[in-house]
């Protein structure tokens, strides 16, 4: 349906018929493009999220334990072995790049939107474009 709207809309703009399936063209590439990265992304999602919920629960119970007030920090941190280890997980997580993994789509359409504004032209979360109209002059 959303593709007949963009037809309609290009042939009302009276573009000749190989920039149309250049554009066409564009746009399955792009969708294709971030549909790909969407497995990968949900999947580092679920990795960051869990990493992230076990670093918080663990941490609570190393803040609520009395002794940890007395104790030397590397004896706490021994003492909590759980939030130790999600720490370092968690710290491994950034240093290998998963902000880069699970914003991977969001990058790549926020910079598809720079390009095509110089064009008039938008794109949605899927890679579907957007045609706007010219500013009147």
């Amino acid at each position: 349906m959303q593709l007949q709207r963009k037809r309609h809309k290009l042939n009302k703009l009276k573009l000749d018929d190989s920039a149309c399936d250049d554009l066409r063209a564009f746009e399955r590439r792009l969708t294709e493009v971030v549909s790909s990265y969407r497995p990968s992304t949900v999947r580092w999602r679920l990795i960051l999220i869990s990493a992230l919920l076990a670093t918080v629960i663990s941490f609570w119970y190393w803040l609520k334990d009395p002794h940890s007030a007395t104790l030397p920090l590397y004896s706490s941190l021994w003492r909590h072995p759980a939030f130790s280890v999600s720490a370092l997980v968690m710290i491994a997580l950034f240093i290998f790049g998963i902000k880069k993994l699970v914003m991977g789509p969001m990058v790549i359409t926020h910079r598809t939107r720079l390009v095509l504004r110089d064009f008039n032209m938008s794109c949605t979360d899927d890679g579907k474009l957007i045609l706007i109209r010219p500013p009147k002059q």
